[in-house]
């Protein structure tokens, strides 16, 4: 099959996008509030209630601890909305990591190191692309497959190593804060990637392509979308800003290692489905997605303060991600169900009029 279907009606991708639009957006708009809300109350409860929450230094290394998850929530947020997904995130930010440390000790420049390593996410998000969008498997088992071949080859190139030298300069940019504020540096740049991923995913046609493919992929391509180029892109992307994940840990954590971001990708998914994005695709926003995210940044700042186990901290992860799939999969099925019990009553009652 072609990449593009002959020229056709674009009705029925544009009904679909029109429909997550006037249908679904506000419901979209009532999750997102009702995660805000509910990101407030932590927040209140944390200032009042947590020794050492309100202070400068832990609102930083809050903020700083979340960036790696909430940098790459962006992509990940619209290649969910296609109906699609990448589990070998942290696997590439920690092979970015493994490169960065392993050129700097062989004595490159810094100011090489971080575009190769850009460069090694965008070919490895190419290459889930590939094999998901023109060998036609499913994303999650080819992730998988990636995530375990990335996180080898960190290991084969760095080893058992811990690079820590790096130059002055990059890791204040990495760990360092604005003035005397609490607020990190690498928050600025984070705050553009921001607001490009809002004009990219609500704005733009590419957007609005997005939705319409993960909303229903054949009247898409009916429509004469480009499915694949637009995943293709996706994955590239989502890639991309793993491997700039990488790098931002290293000079976060001032540590390059192989095993860096090990179970990030779980977080981000968390995260991600958290702030009302549709595993099914289709629906979703970038600023509900960041709510997800520093909701549960937060929940696990809080539980650190409180000294709960990091054990104890990934099993609240890994049920606020079951609940978050199964809980707009409940919610559907709950109002298709009242809907047929109308349309049911509605019938009974037009029947006995009739007699």
């Amino acid at each position: 099959m072609s990449e593009t279907a002959p020229a056709a009606d674009p009705g029925p991708a544009a009904a679909t996008s029109k429909e997550f639009r006037e249908r679904g957006f506000g419901a979209l708009v009532r999750w997102d509030s009702v995660v805000a809300v509910v990101l407030v109350l932590v927040l209140l409860y944390s200032f009042g209630s947590v020794k050492n929450f309100g202070n400068s230094l832990n609102l930083s290394f809050l903020i700083g601890n979340t960036l790696p998850i909430a940098i790459i929530a962006l992509p990940m947020c619209m290649l969910v909305a296609s109906g699609q997904i990448d589990l070998s995130v942290g696997s590439m930010a920690g092979l970015s990591g493994a490169i960065m440390g392993a050129l700097w000790n062989n004595g490159w420049p810094i100011q090489q190191i971080i575009p190769i390593c850009l460069a090694v996410g965008l070919l490895g998000g190419l290459l889930n692309g590939l094999l998901v969008t023109r060998l036609g498997l499913p994303s999650l088992a080819v992730t998988i497959g990636t995530l375990a071949l990335f996180r080898g080859l960190a290991q084969i190139i760095l080893g058992a190593n811990a690079v820590t030298d790096f130059p002055e300069q990059y890791l204040t940019f990495g760990s360092g804060r604005i003035g005397s504020s609490f607020v990190p540096t690498a928050a600025i740049p984070y705050l553009v990637l921001v607001v490009l991923a809002v004009v990219l995913l609500h704005v733009s046609r590419f957007g609005r392509a997005v939705f319409a493919i993960g909303a229903n992929e054949q009247a898409a391509y009916f429509a004469g979308l480009r499915v694949r180029r637009t995943r293709l892109i996706l994955f590239a992307l989502t890639g991309l800003l793993a491997s700039a994940t990488g790098v931002f840990w290293v000079l976060h954590y001032a540590s390059a290692r192989y095993d860096n971001a090990t179970g990030l990708e779980l977080s981000v998914v968390a995260a991600v489905l958290l702030g009302g994005i549709d595993f099914d695709g289709g629906k979703g926003t970038i600023l509900g997605a960041i709510a997800g995210v520093f909701l549960l940044g937060t929940l696990q700042n809080v539980m650190s303060l409180q000294d709960v186990s990091a054990q104890t901290q990934i099993i609240v992860t890994g049920v606020l991600l079951v609940v978050s799939v199964l809980a707009p999969r409940t919610a559907r099925q709950v109002r298709q169900y009242a809907a047929r019990r109308r349309v049911v009553s509605a019938v009974k009652r037009a029947a006995s009029a009739s007699a």
